[in-house]
């Protein structure tokens, strides 16, 4: 296996994004991924590199999912050190996006009960909706 998947990484990112730090394990092979955390909460994202294409250099369902699960995850955290896990993930693919297309995601909450939360999620690219849908997410105690 090569060690090259930071050889093609695409850093041109709107204003306000900042690289996620996951330099290590899953979330390093599926990056870069970014993030914007502003009043109205967070937003991730990612540019679409080679490394995350199918056969028609357009974003992989998988990665889309993986994104999808990775922003709507972070609807739930209060903090940097705010640990969670999926419990369920629904996702609706409604639309695709080239290599290179800036992809953006985010969820909301819409319930907690005993610390388990649902959020409904959309994930898209400039003006199209590729995917919505929703997920359950329980906060943990971080793991050292």
């Amino acid at each position: 296996m090569s060690d090259d998947l930071t050889k093609e990484q695409i850093y041109d990112i709107p204003p306000g994004y900042v690289p996620l730090p996951w330099h290590r394990g899953f979330g390093r092979q599926v990056g870069p991924l970014f993030e914007k955390r502003d009043e109205t909460g967070f937003t991730r994202a990612f540019r679409v590199g080679e490394h995350h294409t199918n056969g028609m250099m357009n974003a992989h369902g998988g990665m889309l999912m993986t994104f999808a699960d990775m922003a709507w995850g972070s609807a739930v955290e209060k903090d940097e050190d705010t640990w969670w896990v999926t419990i369920r993930l629904v996702c609706d693919f409604l639309s695709g996006a080239k290599h290179g297309s800036w992809i953006e995601g985010r969820g909301e909450v819409l319930s907690v009960v005993d610390n388990i939360y649902t959020v409904e999620g959309r994930i898209w690219s400039g003006d199209t909706t590729l995917m919505t849908g929703s997920g359950t997410f329980k906060v943990i105690e971080k793991r050292t």
